[in-house]
């Protein structure tokens, strides 16, 4: 049963495209392509939770058209990647407080 419970989490942040895993470990860069693409409205976004702010902005942004393998914005995947996202931003703290303090927020724009 726990490893039924662990697969299935890793799966559902594959799946989802965990905000997290953009911005903490795949770097800026990728954060910035993947919210340039949606056409968020956001300008930057703080290090700290940057997850979850990842995935407000990626609310903010345009629908993904139909013929894509991109989830729209809106979707309930983003609302259960929200909550996956705040849990990692928390575990995150540590690198991410001293991060936004070296470097600021990611900027967007």
């Amino acid at each position: 049963m726990k490893h039924r419970l662990i697969i299935s989490g890793i799966l559902i942040l594959t799946l989802t495209g965990c905000g997290t895993v953009n911005t903490v470990v795949w770097g800026d860069a990728v954060t910035v392509r993947n919210l340039k693409q949606s056409e968020t409205k956001c300008d930057s976004i703080p290090r700290v939770y940057s997850g979850v702010a990842y995935d407000f902005c990626k609310l903010s942004g345009e629908p993904a058209p139909v013929h894509t393998w991109r989830a729209s914005s809106g979707t309930p995947g983003s609302i259960i990647d929200m909550l996956f996202s705040g849990i990692l931003d928390t575990v995150a703290l540590p690198y991410t407080i001293y991060r936004q303090s070296r470097d600021g927020n990611i900027s967007i724009r």
